[in-house]
């Protein structure tokens, strides 16, 4: 059983469809890059999975469960990261990190530890009393990305993840999702930046125009060329079953 599962998914705004018939899994132990320009539907897809927009058709699944109906108890071993990072701006790093660690399940003889560990993970120590209001926005990523990280999910789905991270920042978060994953954890994780997703990447799948177009190899020579040939022959395919329908 997949970790996660969409299957048909469609959705619409207002009369344009953004998610057109989508189907995507997620296995135990695995890292699903989702790869698209800006626009394409990686972000409404996202939201989608984790029940935060009820789509027009199809279904998603968490562990095998309807995300209409996951209790509580499921989402206690999800973490997320959409559009941007949630803090609580008049908390400090530290308490941010607490809170969420509660908030999902940690008992709170753990919830110390465990905000200790993804600080020193994603090395916020020296921020670590300074309230989430006063830190640069790539500070304010690491923040919300170990909060997703503080109760040790068995799933991950971040959208866009190193946005705003400076190089020392990727690559700490690229050694957190491979010791997830490599721990059972299960990782969706959406990026137009080829090379970086590449790099841990069991899956890439791309997404176009609201559809998944294909897969590429993350080992793949020359993935920017392969991206740009699947969205072109994707592009292609689509205006000559306009000219087929008029």
């Amino acid at each position: 059983m997949s970790a996660l599962e969409l299957r048909g998914v469609r959705h619409d705004f207002g009369e344009r469809p953004v998610l057109r018939e989508v189907d995507l899994t997620v296995g135990t132990g695995e890292v699903h890059a989702l790869i698209g320009f800006n626009g394409a539907g990686k972000s409404t897809l996202m939201r989608v999975a984790l029940g935060m927009l009820r789509p027009a058709a199809g279904t998603a699944r968490i562990d095998g469960v309807d995300v209409g109906r996951a209790p509580a108890a499921l989402w206690r071993g999800v973490g997320q990261v959409i559009d941007s990072p949630f803090v609580y701006p008049e908390l400090t790093v530290r308490e941010n990190l607490w809170a969420a660690a509660r908030l999902h399940g940690v008992p709170r003889s753990e919830a110390a530890a465990a905000a200790e560990g993804v600080l020193s993970a994603l090395e916020l120590e020296p921020w670590a009393d300074r309230r989430a209001s006063t830190l640069s926005m790539g500070n304010r990523q690491r923040v919300g990305l170990a909060s997703a990280l503080a109760h040790r999910p068995w799933l991950l789905v971040l959208d866009e993840p190193t946005n705003a991270l400076d190089p020392s920042g990727v690559v700490l978060l690229r050694e957190l999702l491979l010791g997830a994953a490599s721990e059972g954890a299960a990782v969706l994780v959406s990026s137009h930046h080829l090379d970086e997703v590449a790099r841990i990447a069991d899956r890439v799948s791309v997404i176009h125009a609201g559809a998944i177009v294909g897969e590429l190899d993350p080992r793949g020579t020359d993935l920017e060329r392969d991206f740009f040939a699947m969205v072109h022959a994707a592009d292609q395919a689509h205006r000559g079953a306009g000219r087929g329908a008029a």
